[in-house]
């Protein structure tokens, strides 16, 4: 085959630096904007931070500093305005209080009008960490001591065991010699005698169980919940009445009293120790309402900080020289500049989707999700001249704040379903109106799926009773059989 030489003209998508940078910035969240904007200021000398308060409240000036200076003078000494002249010498017991009426001490404690720091910033105490506190309580032999350190550390944040307590004995036989089913067992006994009651349970119904042995209540009701919990909780769980009645031989009105004790009861007793922080979510635009029918979209100020480029370094910057210096400075200034161009490109792209997200979502505003258009993100980038994966970009974990709370652009964009008169219908407005039925539903007589369709069918939104299941799972909505409550 020979070898030659051929000339092709062709177009080609090149990812500039600044392109990439522009799109990396667009997608980020505000946390990692944030860390972003700190990194650039930290690695380029060109960039700095837009009024920033450089005033230091340590250094502010002394009132009276003549006075104060005055150290030949009689050591003269200036203390809430009066002034208190100290001796040569003073007796060897002398304290503080004696030459100062007005002097204030901190409290020996140190905790009389100061918050409790540590208390507010350390980590929420696990469930584990409980329980092991409480084992150090309780006059344990060394060999039992392995046994209920095992047993706790095999407890989940729910409070029950995760494995089973064969598994359990298999994995101490290699650390204790002749070790018994029975002795593990006698330990898990002691080791449930712990707070929260419940804890350390085998499965939901020992976990009720256990909870009832520590509750006051008569014997007899006692007994019979606990044959309720132990035999008959997949009946309670499907609301058989006729069936409890029968299997624990008691009237209507007993069996509503003990449906009352189990319900009083703790499901997950380990959870209120595993407490977990707060996520906040800063929103990164503000919905103001102008008027009815008119709302004004704002960026957050306080979601980045303002940067600038430093006028004193970029001043330095000459053209002709073509030092090191000089080249290093002039390659920091161009990237400083296309990092703000960037940064403001993302704000304004970012504040445009938000416009033409309220202006689609008007009814949304004024009166919440049941108003909910359907949208989606086609829309918005055939409005705005934007591509699709752009508004992708920007709606990801980027949130707005309205008077109904903070939302994720995304939030906004749903599919929909037709209605009768030929309009459309959002799948968010219809979830909010099967929670409302829901919500207002009999407990006796919940709805069934096929009623809420029909329900929906006469408001003239056209949804079969699949899809109503599908919605309703989707919101964690047990079916209408596990709602029927007993009045």
């Amino acid at each position: 085959m020979k070898q030659s030489l051929q000339l092709r003209l062709g177009q080609k998508l090149t990812m500039t630096p600044q392109l990439q940078q522009a799109i990396k910035l667009l997608q980020l969240s505000t946390l990692d904007m944030q860390q972003e904007i700190q990194q650039a200021l930290d690695s380029n000398y060109m960039l700095e931070v837009e009024n920033e308060d450089e005033a230091d409240d340590f250094q502010k000036p002394v009132e009276n500093s003549d006075s104060l200076s005055q150290e030949n003078e009689g050591d003269l000494i200036t203390s809430h305005g009066s002034e208190v002249v100290l001796p040569d010498d003073l007796p060897i017991d002398t304290t503080w209080a004696d030459i100062y009426d007005n002097a204030q001490t901190m409290p020996v404690n140190g905790t009389a009008d100061r918050p409790d720091y540590q208390a507010q910033y350390s980590e929420a105490e696990s469930l584990q960490d409980y329980l092991f506190w409480q084992l150090e309580f309780v006059s344990f032999s060394e060999r039992e001591q392995i046994i209920a350190s095992s047993l706790i550390d095999n407890i989940s944040d729910d409070g029950y065991l995760i494995d089973s307590l064969d598994v359990i004995w298999q994995s101490l036989i290699p650390q204790l010699e002749e070790l018994f089913f029975s002795e593990v067992e006698a330990v898990l006994h002691r080791v449930q005698n712990f707070d929260p009651p419940g804890v350390a349970a085998i499965d939901l119904s020992d976990c009720l169980r256990l909870q009832l042995q520590h509750k006051a209540l008569p014997e007899e009701i006692k007994e019979i919940t606990l044959r309720l919990v132990t035999d008959h909780l997949e009946l309670l769980a499907s609301n058989n009445r006729q069936k409890l009645m029968r299997k624990l031989a008691v009237t209507i009105e007993q069996l509503k009293d003990i449906i009352a004790i189990v319900r009083s009861l703790d499901p997950k007793p380990g959870a209120i120790l595993n407490t977990v922080l707060s996520d906040y979510v800063v929103p990164d635009v503000y919905v103001v309402r102008l008027g009815k029918g008119k709302w004004q979209v704002e960026l957050n100020p306080d979601v980045a900080p303002k940067i600038r480029v430093n006028a004193l370094y970029s001043g330095m910057v000459k053209r002709a020289d073509e030092s090191t210096d000089n080249i290093s400075m002039r390659n920091q200034l161009q990237e400083a500049r296309w990092f703000i161009k960037s940064l403001r490109s993302r704000n304004d792209t970012i504040l445009r989707v938000a416009k033409s997200i309220v202006e689609k979502q008007v009814g949304f505003l004024e009166n919440g999700p049941i108003a909910m258009k359907p949208m989606i993100l086609k829309d918005i980038a055939e409005e705005l001249d934007l591509h699709e994966s752009t508004i992708s970009r920007v709606t990801t974990q980027k949130y707005m704040h309205t008077v109904s709370g903070v939302f994720e652009f995304k939030y906004f964009f749903s599919s929909h379903v037709s209605t009768a008169g030929g309009g459309e219908c959002s799948a968010i407005a219809i979830r909010s109106f099967i929670k409302e039925l829901i919500d207002e539903e009999s407990p006796e007589k919940p709805l069934s799926d096929s009623k809420i369709a029909a329900f929906l069918n006469e408001k003239g939104i056209n949804v079969a009773r699949r899809t109503i299941a599908k919605y309703r799972e989707g919101m964690s909505i047990p079916s209408s059989n596990q709602r029927k409550r007993l009045s």
